[in-house]
């Protein structure tokens, strides 16, 4: 059956019929197209014969996206911290160490916090709002192998307004109905209860908007929380500067529904981070000093 959709620029009553999909099923891909479900040809996540090895490649992810959230200025003193699920024990998370500049961040430097906030591996202390925040966001979503969090201008700025993205673009089209606003500010989240009732609010979203704090994404992975966090705030940014300059057209529904089918997509995040890696790791190889 051919959906029909109508855009928000058409005339009323106009009726756009969209260019018919040829269903896999049933129909040959063109040869243009991979084998995913965006069509792109991204490569499968690697697979680990040990614990160890997929520890390692978490841990180099992690400092790699530390030193991102640097280079993008996403630091405010010692507030902000990305954490991974341990492989092995998951009960237990790696994150980056309080007091350490993200643009200083290394591998050697990531420390390992378990269910109770014991510092299990590293030699540096755990920021305790990442504890209280990450703990609970990793033990009521078992799926959140990552969770991202930081107060940049641009999700701080959103919040206030008590907005959640709107559907302008493709790339805020990932989160169309995958957001939550919390507004439930008691002040610097050091409780456990806070933490709790912010992972509560969570979900099954991919994003919680903070209101007079910050932004938290999750992913399956590192690089898929990462990327998410990334471009939530770089969506932030386009909708803060469009609705400065005017009133901006939203996607409709279904529009909206199509766009997050590619852009929204989980191995879409996940290959995305890796363009960023790469950089990373070129500009500043120091941070896989381990």
């Amino acid at each position: 059956m051919t959906t029909i959709i109508t855009e928000p620029s058409a005339t009323p009553g106009t009726v756009i019929e969209p260019h018919a999909i040829p269903d896999p099923l049933t129909e040959p891909r063109p040869p243009h197209l991979a084998d995913t479900a965006t069509g792109l040809p991204i490569p499968a996540e690697p697979d680990f014969a040990t614990h160890e090895e997929s520890r390692r490649h978490r841990k180099q992810r992690l400092a790699a996206a530390i030193r991102l959230f640097g280079k993008y200025g996403f630091g405010e003193g010692i507030s902000g911290h990305i954490s991974v699920r341990d492989p092995e024990h998951e009960d237990r998370f790696w994150t980056n160490p309080f007091g350490v500049s993200f643009k200083q961040v290394r591998v050697a430097d990531l420390i390992c916090v378990d269910s109770t906030g014991r510092v299990v591996s590293g030699h540096h202390p755990v920021n305790p709002s990442a504890f209280v925040i990450h703990s609970q966001i990793h033990a009521l979503h078992p799926r959140a192998v990552a969770a991202a969090h930081g107060h940049t201008p641009h999700s701080r700025a959103l919040g206030a307004l008590g907005r959640l993205l709107d559907p302008i673009d493709q790339e805020s089209a990932a989160f169309y109905g995958r957001q939550v606003l919390y507004g439930d500010y008691e002040g610097p989240s050091v409780s456990l209860a806070q933490g709790r009732d912010i992972a509560h609010h969570l979900g099954d979203n991919r994003a919680v908007l903070l209101r007079h704090h910050g932004l938290i994404t999750v992913g399956g992975s590192l690089d898929e929380a990462v990327h998410w966090f990334l471009t939530y705030d770089s969506c932030a940014q386009v909708q803060l500067l469009a609705q400065a300059a005017g009133t901006p057209q939203t996607l409709s529904h279904g529009q909206a529904l199509a766009a997050r089918e590619g852009f929204g997509d989980e191995q879409l995040g996940h290959f995305s981070f890796q363009l960023l890696w790469d950089e990373i790791v070129a500009e500043q190889p120091d941070l896989l000093q381990e």
